[in-house]
C-alpha cells in the first residue's frame, strides 16, 4: 500500500510514499489538449495510470476562495482526479487548501499582529516547500508537488491514526488537521450567539401556491 497525495491543476502534482514513510516518487503531470475538457482529461487518465488500486489517497479540496474564473478550471481539474481515483481506488480523503498549509505550520499572512500583510500565493508557496524540507528533510523540485507531498503525509497520518497510531506523536497544529478530517465533528467550535432581531414570520397564507397554476411536474 502506498500513500499518496495529488495536487489537481493545470500542473498537477502526484506524489507516493511508501509504508514505511519514504518517498517512492514523484510526478508533476502538465495538462495539454486544444479545450478544457480535453486538457481535463488528459490529467484523469493520467492519474489513472499512475494509480494503484489499494493506494490511500488524499486529494486538495476545492479552491473556494480563489478568483472565480481560476476557481472554475481547477474545479474541473479537481473533479477529473477525484473521478480518477474513485474509479481505480474507490476511496480517498480531501484536505483544504487551509489544512495543507496548517500541517506544516504555514500561515499567509506576514508581520505583527494589528499590522500584518497577506502574503501573494507564490511566497505561501515557497513556503510550503520550504517547510516540506524542514519536516521530512525532501526536496520536492517543483511547488505543485510540494503541495501533493504534504497530502501524501496528511493521507498517511490520517490512517496511522485511524490504526491506533497516538494522536499525541504529532505537533499540535497536525493533529487538528488530522481529526478534523476522521472526526469533523470532534473539533466543531460553537456557534455564536446572532445579535439580529428576529424578522416578524410570514403570514399563514403568504407562501401558499395559486389554486388554478398548474404544475409541470
Amino acid at each position: 500500500m502506498r500513500h499518496v497525495g495529488i495536487d489537481p491543476a493545470t500542473h498537477t502534482g502526484f506524489v507516493a510514499l511508501g509504508p514505511d514513510g519514504k518517498l517512492i516518487g514523484w510526478k508533476e503531470f502538465v495538462a495539454k489538449g486544444q479545450t478544457a475538457p480535453a486538457r481535463i482529461n488528459m490529467i484523469l487518465n493520467e492519474v489513472y495510470r499512475y494509480l494503484l488500486p489499494d493506494d490511500d489517497v488524499c486529494i486538495e479540496g476545492f479552491a473556494m476562495e480563489a478568483q472565480y474564473d481560476t476557481n472554475k478550471v481547477s474545479s474541473g481539474f479537481n473533479w477529473g482526479v477525484r473521478l480518477a481515483t474513485d474509479r481505480k481506488v474507490g476511496s480517498f480523503i480531501s484536505a483544504t487548501p487551509n489544512q495543507l498549509k496548517k500541517f506544516v505550520k504555514v500561515s499567509e499572512w506576514e508581520g505583527e499582529p494589528g499590522s500584518k500583510v497577506k502574503l501573494d500565493g507564490k511566497a505561501v508557496k515557497r513556503r510550503v516547500m520550504a517547510a516540506v524540507e524542514d519536516h521530512w528533510g525532501d526536496k520536492p523540485p517543483t511547488e505543485n508537488i510540494a503541495d501533493a507531498y504534504v497530502l501524501a503525509r496528511i493521507a498517511e497520518a490520517v490512517y496511522d491514526v485511524k490504526n491506533g497510531q497516538a494522536l499525541n506523536c504529532y505537533p499540535e497544529y497536525q493533529q487538528e488537521v488530522i481529526m478534523t478530517i476522521i472526526d469533523p465533528e470532534s473539533v466543531k467550535k460553537p456557534k455564536k450567539k446572532s445579535t439580529k432581531r428576529r424578522r416578524k414570520p410570514a403570514a399563514a397564507d403568504g407562501h401558499t401556491q395559486d389554486e388554478e397554476q398548474t404544475f409541470l411536474f
